[in-house]
């Protein structure tokens, strides 16, 4: 399964899981419900969202056009610090504090939600997980390239490790061992950042959209205009921000026109799907029923620790590891400014998202 079947599947499985949990314990209380208000104020979100995403998405795609952000310029390792900055914000302050106030909500029974954490559980499985599908992804792409670059013929398994060398003047014949691609091969080399560059974008999309489609619904479902009005706002700078870090590591990948198409529309479009889904669930959702606090709550914890170890691993480390930033001064303070600012201004929406 590829992962934009995989993004679309849960998107679906989130959207059905939520809609049919109007039952439960605890009833949803807003203090101003305006039904029309709300439903201009989402449409608005839609609209702001969307374009939102989309600029944030395509900013980094520009270095086609624009030389300055193309991947071999000092700027783009700033606007990628600044980017990775922004989703680590998001997962520590924004993700999984709402997942720790889902999971351990008084609407869910004591036993077993109040007896363990299931937040910071789940978010721990969830970063081995993407560790583990980070390697088994990237060493099964390595190994199909290897294969292909270095196919064995029928003669070669028959004279096990030997080759034989044909000249035109005359008809020699020679053996000698079969030497491997070396590792330190530049291409070699190039191949494999190449492929770990796109598994990175991939993961992350994922991480990405599994907290949006909650996120959206969550939005879409409430019919308190005091609640939404602020969110519009944060959320569209969320999205953008977002937005910045995944086109990023899209060019780094270099995948074609296709698959660059699908993902920046994927990204773009699922936050303003989620707030549709929950404009239609509205009547009948309540987001304090066991079944949506517990269902938010893991995807929240499983959507956090994702983009903790993406933006860790993956974003800041290779960056921070390599020989380019460590040799230039100038630059690496500049990265690191940029890390801050971004983390900074993604906390400081906390305040109203």
């Amino acid at each position: 399964m590829k992962v934009s079947e995989f993004v679309l599947l849960v998107c679906f499985s989130s959207s059905l899981l939520l809609s049919v949990s109007a039952e439960g314990e605890c009833e949803s209380e807003e203090a101003d419900r305006n039904k029309p208000a709300a439903l201009r104020l989402k449409l608005a979100a839609i609209a702001s969202i969307l374009v939102a995403g989309a600029i944030g998405v395509c900013l980094p795609l520009l270095g086609r056009v624009i030389p300055a952000l193309r991947p071999e310029k000092d700027v783009f390792f700033i606007i990628k610090a600044f980017a990775a900055g922004v989703i680590l914000a998001t997962a520590l302050v924004h993700i999984l504090p709402d997942a720790f106030e889902s999971l351990g909500s008084p609407c869910l029974k004591e036993n077993p939600w109040g007896k363990f954490p299931f937040g910071g559980f789940v978010a721990m499985l969830s970063a081995i997980g993407t560790l583990m599908v980070d390697s088994f992804a990237t060493g099964y792409f390595n190994r199909t390239h290897f294969n292909k670059s270095n196919p064995e013929t029928q003669e070669d398994e028959e004279h096990a490790g030997h080759v034989h060398m044909h000249t035109h003047g005359a008809h020699g014949h020679a053996h000698g061992p079969v030497l491997p691609t070396s590792s330190d091969d530049p291409a070699s080399t190039g191949w494999k950042e190449l492929i770990r560059h796109r598994v990175i974008s991939q993961v992350l999309e994922l991480g990405i959209v599994v907290h949006s489609v909650i996120i959206g619904i969550s939005l879409g479902a409430s019919q308190s205009p005091s609640t939404i009005r602020p969110l519009v706002a944060a959320l569209s700078f969320h999205q953008f921000f977002e937005g910045m870090g995944l086109g990023g590591c899209i060019v780094q990948a270099k995948f074609k026109t296709r698959a660059v198409t699908i993902m920046v529309l994927f990204f773009s479009l699922t936050t303003p799907l989620g707030i549709a889904v929950g404009i239609g669930i509205s009547s009948v959702y309540n987001e304090n029923s066991p079944t949506a606090l517990i269902v938010e709550g893991m995807f929240d914890s499983a959507a956090a620790g994702i983009l903790i170890y993406l933006s860790l691993v993956d974003l800041l480390a290779a960056d921070y590891m390599s020989p380019r930033l460590q040799t230039n001064k100038k630059l690496q303070l500049w990265v690191n400014v940029s890390l801050l600012l971004g983390a900074g201004c993604m906390s400081l929406l906390a305040k109203w998202a």
